[in-house]
Parts: structure tokens; sequence; C-alpha cells
């Protein structure tokens, strides 16, 4: 029997045509010599959108689809610290859960759905993790942002160049339930609440800094002004704005669009780019800038994960 490889993805209905593409991009990249499974964790999924996106299966690639709020609530009764805020915000962090959801795996992948896959995932699934709770790639896309580059070191508590961007991932699920993940990081929001620009992201890379993994470039490549293109990339994840059906000339954007030209959802990816407003593209600049601002006054503040750390409480799991 084959081992199955789990690729676990999440999304709304707004982000389902792109989800497509990364799927589409995966499936063809696959070997007939594995069985692949995509897990789609998602918020009120319409049943449309769940028979669009079931119809890109095949016999070696499962697609299978996991309402978040319910997979939530099949693992509160065995944690010692409750659920204990809102279904909204958990599921920001929903990453965070996949080990205590998904008992039934010792090992998984977990990508963003802003990505094309031109890799065999199974290359990505047999890389040896050995005590290590995560494999993931350094983000080299904001590092040379001197205030966010601060916010990893004086905030999150980890060296910039050592920061690990969270859209891709390969868990070492066993080894993050052995260490109760979900329970750890519970108790760190129900008593820290942390700000952070990016929460879940920040949490993994406060909670695991020790125990990763460092995976080659090629399995997070993201779009950059001012540097060359990675040779041979496995997975491209266009990270932030970063998005081809928002603008022209992005990097690596034409790979989106060869593999968006068989996607059921090509029409409505062309008109999403089409309409895609300079209204829009203004907020991006003023979010982004925004980023920016707001790590530099998070990296001040008096409760970060560097401090509570350093004060001697327990971060890292």
């Amino acid at each position: 029997m084959k081992n199955i490889i789990p690729v676990f993805f999440t999304i709304d209905n707004g982000y389902a045509p792109f989800l497509s593409v990364a799927l589409q991009s995966a499936i063809k990249n696959s070997s007939k010599e594995n069985t692949y499974r995509a897990i789609i964790l998602h918020e009120d999924l319409t049943d449309k959108n769940i028979s669009r996106i079931s119809s890109l299966a095949t016999d070696n690639f499962q697609v299978e689809f996991v309402q978040m709020k319910e997979g939530l609530e099949s693992i509160t009764d065995r944690m010692s610290n409750r659920l204990r805020c809102d279904y909204f915000t958990l599921t920001i962090y929903f990453r965070l859960f996949i080990p205590a959801m998904f008992p039934q795996y010792d090992k998984g992948i977990y990508i963003d759905s802003d990505v094309v896959i031109t890799g065999d995932l199974a290359e990505l699934f047999n890389i040896d993790l050995g005590d290590n709770f995560i494999g993931a790639c350094a983000d080299k896309s904001v590092v040379e942002v001197e205030p966010l580059a601060q916010y990893m070191e004086q905030a999150v508590g980890v060296d910039r160049h050592s920061y690990i961007n969270s859209g891709v991932l390969l868990m070492n699920l066993k080894k993050l339930r052995e260490a109760e993940l979900d329970t750890h990081f519970l108790s760190l929001l129900n008593t820290y609440h942390f700000d952070c620009i990016a929460p879940d992201q920040d949490y993994l890379n406060a909670m695991c800094y020790g125990r990763i993994h460092y995976l080659s470039d090629v399995w997070d490549a993201m779009p950059t002004e001012d540097k060359p293109e990675i040779e041979d990339v496995k997975i491209i994840h266009y990270n932030l704005f970063s998005k081809p059906w928002c603008y022209d000339g992005v990097q690596y954007g034409d790979v989106f669009w060869e593999y968006a030209e068989d996607s059921v959802y090509l029409e409505e990816i062309k008109a999403y780019k089409e309409n895609y407003s300079d209204e829009q593209k203004e907020s991006d600049s003023k979010c982004l800038g925004l980023l920016v601002e707001r790590g530099s006054e998070i990296a001040k503040s008096k409760v970060t994960f560097r401090r509570v750390f350093e004060s001697g409480e327990k971060v890292r799991l």
C-alpha cells in the first residue's frame, strides 16, 4: 500500500479560484508512484466551489474538505486549556491546530493558497526532519526592510536571517503533538495576546525557534523586486501584495498564468485582475507602509515574545 502524503490548504470563497491554480499545478507535477491527499480547511465554502475544486481530483491525488470550525470543535474536549477565544480569531491560527486535528498523520505539508507548485510535493515530504518540529524557508522577502528585521529580532526574538515564512511548512506532526503545540499556543494567546504583524507565523517562529529545519529557497520562492529569480524553483509563493492576479510585472507571474490557463476559474481570475482598481492598489501600498510602521511600534512594546522569553517564562516548545 502506498504511503499517503497529506497536503493541507485553507481558503474562503474568495480564494477558491487561486487554490484551483495551486492544486492543479500540484497535481500536474505529482508522481503516479505516490498517493496524495489535499485536505482543504475552509470557512463556509459554497457547494459550487466545493464541486469545482473536487473535480480536480485524480486517482492518486484525492481532495477532501474540512470545515475549520467543526475541526476545532472536535479537539476542544481533549485540551486542558479550552478554546476561550471566539472561532473567528482562532481561524487566523488554523495551521497551529493541524497536529491535533489530524492525529492519523505523523507528518504533513501545509501550503498557502497563493502559490504555484512546480515540483513534486513527494520530494518535500520525504525530507528528513529529524527531531525538528517543522521544515521551512527563511523569509528573505522582507529581511532587508530594517524596521521589519528589527521586529523579528526585538519582538519575535529570533535572528532576522532565521525568521521563517509559514506559507510552506513541512510539519513533524508527531513531534508537535508530543510537545502539545495547541495547548502551549493557547496558553500564550490567552495569557499575553501578543500583538503581531503576521500572527500564526510569528507564533510559529517564537515557539519552534531552535527546532527548525531550514529548507532550500526553491521550496518557498517569493517575488522580489531587486533580486534575480531562483533557478529550478519547486514552489512559487506570491506573498504579501505580489499577486499576478492583481498586478502586471510580478516576478514569476508568467508561471502563474501558465497554470491558470487550465483552471476552471480562468475567466473569473481574468476578470478579477481587470477589475482590480487603482483604489485597491493604493490601499495595498498604504497597508504595506502600515505594516512597517506597526513592526516598529510593536518592537518597542512592553509585552513581546522576546521580553516574555527573557523573563524566564516558557515560550519555546
